[in-house]
């Protein structure tokens, strides 16, 4: 009983964005609005709003679609497994990856939440490796199979995609795993 429970709290973070995720988009399709205004608009101090809330706003059904079960499945991989700086890292994946965005970004609006994906995933692909303890790199193994092509999408290639936020997030993961690597304890 203590394991389902255990499984349930490390997904109610990442449920709860995704359904705020969804209820945005759900708001945006039947309302004809088009959200993307309050996306991350770089070096624009009206912009920086998007930081807060670019993660959440979607333009399609395969934009979001392709958000929320990885958000869902590597959120509650890192609060299940990593319970004492998960909300560390996932606050930190959410706001300093925007942050980047903001600061360095192409000037578009920049939405979706696949800077945090990139950034958690890069953290759990990573950390096991810094880390070098068997549960951690046994994760890692687990997400770079499951998840290593996200390495295509560091590469520019389409312009209404915000590659910046792929790169930033997986530096900012990046930089999570280094950081955490000798933490005495994570879970």
């Amino acid at each position: 009983m203590k394991k389902i429970s255990t499984y349930r709290r490390s997904s109610v973070i990442p449920l709860r964005m995704a359904f705020v995720m969804w209820l945005l988009f759900t708001y945006q399709f039947y309302s004809g609005h088009d959200l993307g205004f309050l996306g991350i608009y770089p070096r624009h101090l009206l912009g920086l709003i998007g930081v807060l809330v670019s993660p959440l706003v979607h333009g399609d059904v395969n934009h979001i679609m392709s958000n929320t079960v990885p958000l869902i499945l590597l959120g509650a991989v890192l609060f299940h497994f990593y319970p004492l700086i998960a909300r560390v890292v996932f606050v930190n994946s959410y706001l300093v990856t925007g942050l980047l965005v903001w600061l360095f970004g192409r000037e578009f609006f920049h939405i979706g939440a696949s800077g945090v994906i990139y950034s958690l995933a890069f953290f759990l692909m990573l950390f096991g490796l810094f880390r070098k303890d068997k549960k951690s790199l046994l994760i890692s193994i687990i997400v770079v199979v499951v998840y290593g092509g996200l390495v295509y999408g560091l590469m520019p290639n389409d312009p209404q995609t915000s590659w910046e936020s792929h790169v930033f997030g997986a530096g900012v993961g990046t930089s999570l795993a280094f950081v955490f690597r000798n933490r005495a304890r994570v879970d």
